[in-house]
């Protein structure tokens, strides 16, 4: 195995435990805020993004990555509002700003593992 599979493997786990430990800040702070039949369906749609780019993270496609670093902002700002607002939901809405945020790091470090080397003597700006 070489180093660029070893990266692409460690990217891959990185990305993955980021959202599942996402996941897990969403359904807690969802499944504690209603009663329970309403707040399941809230749960779940609030998941969706989340979920949408799974199978192609699973896969490890590039192109994935690229656009699921767009299904990080409902997250982003569905914590930063409640840690602003909402006194009593700071410390989970914490954690879901934090975890959003490894969220993305680990695609952008994912994208960074997947990039093509340049040939020597092109710029960056060929694209």
């Amino acid at each position: 195995m070489n180093a660029a599979s070893t990266r692409l493997g460690r990217a891959r786990r990185l990305t993955l435990a980021a959202a599942t430990l996402l996941g897990a800040c969403v359904a807690a702070a969802t499944l504690r805020g209603a009663p329970w039949p309403a707040n399941a369906g809230w749960t779940l749609l609030m998941l969706v993004p989340l979920l949408l780019p799974l199978p192609g993270l699973l896969r490890g496609t590039r192109r994935t990555y690229a656009w699921a670093t767009l299904c990080v902002a409902p997250y982003f700002a569905y914590g930063l509002t409640e840690v602003v607002a909402n006194p009593a939901a700071r410390g989970v809405a914490a954690a879901i700003l934090f975890a959003s945020l490894a969220w993305f790091a680990s695609l952008v470090y994912g994208l960074r593992v997947t990039r093509q080397a340049r040939p020597p003597g092109q710029s960056a700006s060929a694209d």
